[in-house]
C-alpha cells in the first residue's frame, strides 16, 4: 500500500534529519544524493525542516566553482536540551549536552553509604539542577538515567532489587514529579552496550555481548543491532550464572555462589592479593600469572553465553574491562577459545567509565528525536 502524501513527507524529513545528524551540515545537493529524492522533493522538505525551527543554514559549501557556493544546512543544536544521568552505589554523575549532543556542561558528587534515601535523592537531584544552569539551558526535553538493576519491560521502572539503594528507584520518581521533562530509566549495562555499539567498540558488529565487570557482574546481550531484555528485563544476569570454582550454587535471592563470586570487584581485588599484588594496580601491572588466572575466571562465564548465544564477539567492560584492557582482553580470548568450539572475538571497552554516560545521553537524544523528528519510519 502506497504511503499516504503526509506520511511520506514525514518519512523523507526524518531520513533527511537523520542524515544531517550523522553526516553533520550537508548541502541541498548531498541531501539530494544521500536520499535519493528529486531536488523539488529536497527543496520543499528543507523549507519545511526550517520553517519548524529544526534546519537552519550554518554556512556556505567551501567547494571551489562558479558562482555562489551552495548553503549548508544543520540542526538547530539548541532545539531541544538533554540530560543524562549515571547512576552508581556511592556517586552520580551527570551531563547536559544539546539536540546534536555535544556536551555543555558535566559534573561527578559522590552519595555516602551514610546519607538517608531522601537526603542521597535530593543531592542527585541538586546535582542535576546545578549542572543545567552551568549549561545555560533553562528547561530539559529528555532525561535518560542509567542506574543497575532491573528494569520492568511492561512499565520501564526500575525495579526494586535486594542489595541496591533505595535512592536510585526514588531518584527516577523524582525527576518525573519535578521536571517537565521526558524521564526514562535505563539499565547501566545495556546503555554502555548502546554506546559501544554506536560510537565504541562494537561499531563494526551487530551481534555481540558486553560483560559488565565492576562493583556488580552483569551482561547485556545485542542481537540484530538490538538489546535484547528479557521477558522480564533480566537478560545478561550472568552474575547468577552457576559455574565452577565457586562456594557452591546462587539462590534467587543472592548471586553468591554465581559467576559473581568470581568476577566481581572483590573478587578480582582478592586474586590480585593473593598474587602479591597490589589491588589497586593489578589490572594494569602486566603480571602475567595473575592476568592469567583472572581471563581463566571470565572465560569460564563467557564460554556459558557464548554456548547459547553464539554472538561472535565480547566486549569486556566496566572497572575490571577498562582496566585490564587489550592485555586482559587478549588473554580472555585465548582462554575462551580452549573452552568453546564456537570462534569469538574478546575486545576490551573503547569508551571506559564513560560508556554508560555516554549511553544515556544518546537515549535521551533519541527521546528527543523521536518526538522532534516526526514519526518514525521503517528501518531508520
Amino acid at each position: 500500500m502506497a504511503a499516504s502524501p503526509s506520511t511520506a513527507r514525514a518519512i523523507n524529513d526524518r531520513s533527511a534529519l537523520r542524515l544531517l545528524q550523522a553526516e553533520g551540515p550537508l548541502t541541498a545537493t548531498q541531501l539530494k544524493t544521500l536520499t535519493g529524492l528529486s531536488r523539488p522533493t529536497v527543496a520543499d522538505l528543507v523549507e519545511r525542516l526550517q520553517g519548524s525551527g529544526l534546519v537552519h543554514v550554518v554556512g556556505e559549501s567551501g567547494a571551489e566553482r562558479r558562482g555562489p557556493n551552495a548553503k549548508l544546512y544543520g540542526i538547530v543544536a539548541d532545539r531541544a536540551h538533554l540530560a543524562a544521568l549515571d547512576v552508581r552505589t556511592r556517586s552520580v554523575s551527570v551531563t547536559v549536552a544539546d539536540l546534536l549532543g555535544t556536551t555543555l556542561a558535566e559534573a561527578t558528587a559522590p552519595v555516602g553509604d551514610d546519607d538517608e534515601t531522601g537526603s542521597a535523592v535530593e543531592k542527585a537531584v541538586a546535582l542535576l539542577e546545578r549542572t543545567v544552569r552551568e549549561a545555560g539551558v533553562e528547561r530539559l526535553h529528555s532525561v535518560a538515567v542509567g542506574a543497575p538493576g532491573l528494569i520492568d519491560p511492561a512499565t520501564g521502572d526500575l525495579r526494586d532489587s535486594t542489595g541496591l539503594p533505595a535512592w536510585h528507584r526514588r531518584l527516577v520518581a523524582v525527576l518525573q514529579e519535578r521536571l517537565p521533562a521526558h524521564v526514562l530509566v535505563e539499565n547501566e549495562t545495556n546503555l554502555a552496550a548502546v554506546a559501544e555499539l554506536r560510537e565504541g567498540a562494537a561499531r563494526d558488529r551487530e551481534d555481540f555481548v558486553l560483560l559488565w565487570l565492576g562493583q556488580g557482574v552483569g551482561a547485556a546481550v545485542v542481537l540484530g543491532g538490538r538489546v535484547r531484555r528479557g521477558a522480564s528485563g533480566g537478560a545478561g544476569e550472568i552474575g547468577f550464572l552457576p559455574v565452577p570454582g565457586t562456594s557452591g550454587l546462587p539462590s534467587a535471592t543472592g548471586c553468591d555462589g554465581g559467576f559473581h563470586e568470581l568476577a566481581c570487584a572483590a573478587a578480582v581485588a582478592a586474586l590480585a592479593t593473593a598474587h602479591g599484588l597490589d589491588p589497586a594496580e593489578a589490572l594494569t601491572s602486566g603480571h602475567g600469572p595473575f592476568l592469567d588466572a583472572l581471563a581463566h575466571r571470565l572465560a569460564v562465564g563467557a564460554a556459558a553465553v557464548v554456548s547459547v548465544l553464539d554472538p561472535g564477539c565480547v566486549v569486556l567492560a566496566g572497572e575490571t574491562g577498562h582496566q585490564g584492557g587489550a592485555a586482559l582482553a587478549s588473554r580472555v580470548e585465548s582462554a575462551l577459545a580452549a573452552l568453546s568450539p564456537l570462534r569469538t572475538e574478546v575486545r576490551p571497552t573503547a569508551l571506559g567509565d564513560a560508556a554508560v554516560l555516554r549511553g544515556a545521553l544518546l537515549g535521551a537524544r533519541d527521546a528527543a528525536q523521536d518526538e522532534l523528528f516526526g514519526p518514525p519510519s521503517t528501518g531508520l
